[in-house]
């Protein structure tokens, strides 16, 4: 089975075409035959075209002008043409599977495509303004170039389905849950992913073990994870929620808000743009979303760096903590995404204030660019892995998964 991946973000879609024997245990990511990504200047004026593919085949393109929607269709094109092509034409493709980040309610299971799962997507893409609008973009570019291939969407929001009531309700009037208003959570299909690849690494069954899953990208999130099920997490209504994160501010006294509004008159517009762009480590640092630019700069000397160095570490020490309490223990914490995984400083920082329960950092194995190892010392009480995040494998796993049932 040929499985292509679409993974909309704000200002990039990324692409990878596996292919899954029908005999496949599914148990280890294959590499894909084929990556393409689109990245998107900040005025949307031109697109940076990059493919690569399993046997070294390399594309870089610039494109101006057009529609997001026609980049996505010709970096598709290059699946079956030129030095990057892998297949001989797209309809060898049997299933097109996309990460959507807000599924509402109504979607917690991964769902083939139809008029109404679209209109869901794009009504709930006031939740989820810079992803799910994306997301739709892609549907309709494979529409385009696919025709009726199927289509699956694998919700973001899926995977924290599970969180108890105590969880997910917010403390406002109860008219706010019959609006839908509660804790959806994000980053789902990596907390899931990884809570999964925990346990085949340890060797043990993952409903044995108490989980907490560090996703520490741009975009930032812990879960609390207990039988395999996720019981807690930091991400909310929307994907503002919890940690401090490139951009984000995360969890602010709403307080805040209502002060800007009438001291300031800030708009709706004015404080979403604060909020999730102008915010978190850039807004503190002045320097960059960037966590290793911010690094550098703390190198420096750069007093707000610092700053937003120890916010950063500060909320997440927190929040790892308030997941403590969820689970009632811990037996494995889980580092991934771009800071999770790099950034050495950050797993030490963030596993020092855990000492008294025994938890050990190997300073060596820390420091040594680890993937989807231990390292913890063999006498820690908590193991504490680094596993790269594979989200469009997870993807295309549920792709199979619902095309053989």
């Amino acid at each position: 089975m040929k499985v292509l991946i679409l993974n909309a973000g704000s200002s990039s879609q990324k692409s990878c075409l596996y292919e899954i024997p029908d005999d496949a245990l599914l148990s280890e990511a294959p590499p894909p035959l084929w990556e393409g990504k689109v990245n998107w200047t900040q005025d949307r004026s031109v697109a940076e075209i990059e493919v690569k593919t399993a046997k070294g085949a390399t594309l870089h393109e610039s494109i101006y002008g057009d529609s997001r929607q026609a980049h996505v269709t010709y970096m598709l094109y290059t699946l079956s043409r030129g030095a990057t092509k892998v297949i001989g034409q797209l309809s060898e493709i049997d299933v097109v599977g996309h990460r959507v980040v807000h599924g509402g309610q109504n979607y917690r299971n991964s769902v083939i495509i139809n008029e109404e799962v679209k209109q869901a997507i794009a009504k709930l893409s006031n939740l989820a303004p810079a992803h799910n609008p994306a997301a739709l973009e892609g549907i309709q570019a494979i529409e385009k170039s696919l025709g009726d291939v199927p289509q699956v969407a694998v919700f973001d929001t899926g995977f924290h389905a599970t969180l108890p009531d105590a969880a997910a309700i917010y403390p406002g009037p109860y008219e706010w849950v019959e609006q839908g208003i509660r804790r959806y959570g994000f980053h789902g299909i990596s907390h899931q992913y990884c809570s999964a690849r925990a346990a085949q690494i340890l060797g043990k069954d993952l409903a044995s073990l108490r989980i907490i899953t560090c996703h520490l990208g741009n975009g930032c999130s812990l879960a609390a994870i207990k039988n395999g099920r996720s019981i807690d997490t930091t991400m909310g209504f929307t994907p503002l929620d919890g940690l401090m994160m490139g951009s984000r501010s995360g969890s602010i006294d709403p307080g805040i808000i209502i002060h800007l509004m009438r001291q300031s008159e800030y708009s709706a517009e004015r404080l979403d743009y604060v909020l999730n762009k102008a915010s978190g480590l850039r807004g503190i640092s002045g320097v960059s979303s960037d966590l290793p630019q911010v690094i550098e700069a703390i190198a420096q000397g750069n007093y707000r760096a610092q700053l937003a160095w120890d916010i950063y570490v500060h909320r997440l020490r927190s929040g790892i903590g308030s997941m403590l309490a969820s689970l009632g223990g811990l037996d494995v914490l889980v580092f991934t995404a771009g800071a999770g995984e790099k950034s050495a400083g950050i797993r030490q920082a963030a596993c020092e204030a855990f000492g008294f329960l025994g938890l050990k950092l190997d300073p060596e194995k820390n420091q040594n660019k680890p993937v989807d190892v231990d390292i913890a010392t063999a006498d820690s009480t908590v193991r504490v892995l680094v596993i790269h995040t594979q989200e469009d494998w997870a993807i295309a796993q549920q792709c199979w998964h619902l095309l053989k049932r």
